[in-house]
């Protein structure tokens, strides 16, 4: 159901679209969430707080919250005769997952060969994520790549004597080695290692379009190259253990624009095998 949330005004010059909806948003606004909406006619650029939101040629639009969002952030849509209609989007908070650890220490520091290898591999990373391609999956309802037990959550953390480690970046499927992973969403290839990374081990990324890019990590083989479309459903590569994982599992990861967001609430409950 259409979720119609109240807009605040701001400063003039500043238009209120009928019965004070300027947006509709497919989803309410969450931590760790997306949510597609469409942007009033006229719309020459559209802003959430300070980030660009590309818009579709058909008004829709993409948006996303980052797992430590703040409770409100500012949509604003420009129009081609200068006004501007904002909306205030109130983020729910969510309930992570934390796990006190006061007895141990958070672990000894990267080695320098470990630091040598990780520069190049965070920065064909964030090429990959940098590059803008074009894709209507953002467009659909996220499928499961693997279904399976789920054996970690998107933001879990623990902390270690008080020092907070880095929490889970994403979803965790544990299944044998072998079993395939499809693409949740269409999409174009943004990366496939060609040799194991240090953490991620095999990886592929999936750019789905609008900044949303799916990352699986661990994977015992990929099936698809760079630059490949990659179809809803397409088996794309295998899960695995390379990298650093203590048995076999699919770590899916989703981000849009830097924030980091919960494949769980894209994909929905687990169907029938989950």
């Amino acid at each position: 159901m259409t979720v119609l949330l109240a807009a605040v005004l701001a400063a003039a010059p500043v238009v209120q679209a009928p019965n004070a909806t300027p947006f509709a948003l497919d989803a309410a606004p969450i931590q760790g969430g997306i949510a597609r909406g469409t942007a009033p006619a006229g719309t020459v650029t559209l802003m959430l707080g300070p980030t660009p939101v590309p818009v579709g040629p058909d008004g829709r639009f993409l948006i996303a919250f980052d797992r430590d969002a703040a409770p409100a952030a500012d949509l604003v849509a420009t129009l081609a005769d200068g006004r501007t209609v904002r909306q205030t989007l109130t983020v729910a908070p969510r309930a992570w997952r934390i796990e006190r650890l006061d007895t141990l220490a958070r672990g000894t520091a990267p080695t320098e060969e470990f630091t040598r290898r990780r520069a190049p591999e965070l920065a064909r990373i964030a090429a990959a994520r940098a590059v803008e391609r074009a894709s209507d999956g953002w467009r659909q309802r996220f499928v499961w790549p693997a279904t399976g037990r789920i054996s970690g959550l998107f933001g879990s953390q623990r902390i270690y004597r008080g020092e907070p480690g880095a929490y889970h970046g994403g979803v965790d499927v544990a299944r044998p080695t072998g079993t395939p992973v499809v693409a949740p969403a269409d999409g174009v290839v943004a990366l496939a290692a060609d040799a194991p990374f240090t953490l991620e081990g095999n990886l592929l990324m999936i750019d789905h379009g609008m900044g949303l890019v799916s990352a699986f990590l661990h994977l015992s083989r990929i099936d698809v190259k760079p630059g490949d479309v990659v179809r809803q459903g397409q088996v794309v590569g295998a899960i695995g253990a390379t990298g650093r994982a203590t048995g076999p599992h699919l770590h899916w990861g989703m981000t849009w624009r830097g924030n980091r967001i919960d494949p769980l609430l894209a994909a929905g409950a687990m169907g029938v095998g989950g």
